[in-house]
């Protein structure tokens, strides 16, 4: 699907989110990356394959307890 140099990731690869936009739609919140994949403004995605990924936000993270 990527036609320019370097090649974006591929919509398998742990760093999907780092492809080139394609379109974007910034008042409907999401973007079409070149590798297939949509991405929502809440960080939640849409594979090409139909597979959903949940939002990851960082603030989803648990917080280090205080030792």
């Amino acid at each position: 699907m990527c036609p320019h140099q370097p090649l974006c990731p591929s919509h398998e690869a742990p760093d999907r989110d780092a492809a080139r936009i394609l379109a974007a739609h910034p008042e409907q919140g999401w973007s079409l990356l070149c590798n297939g994949v949509v991405l929502f403004e809440d960080t939640g995605e849409l594979l090409p394959d139909g597979e959903i990924i949940a939002p990851h936000r960082p603030t989803d993270l648990q917080a280090p307890s205080a030792a």
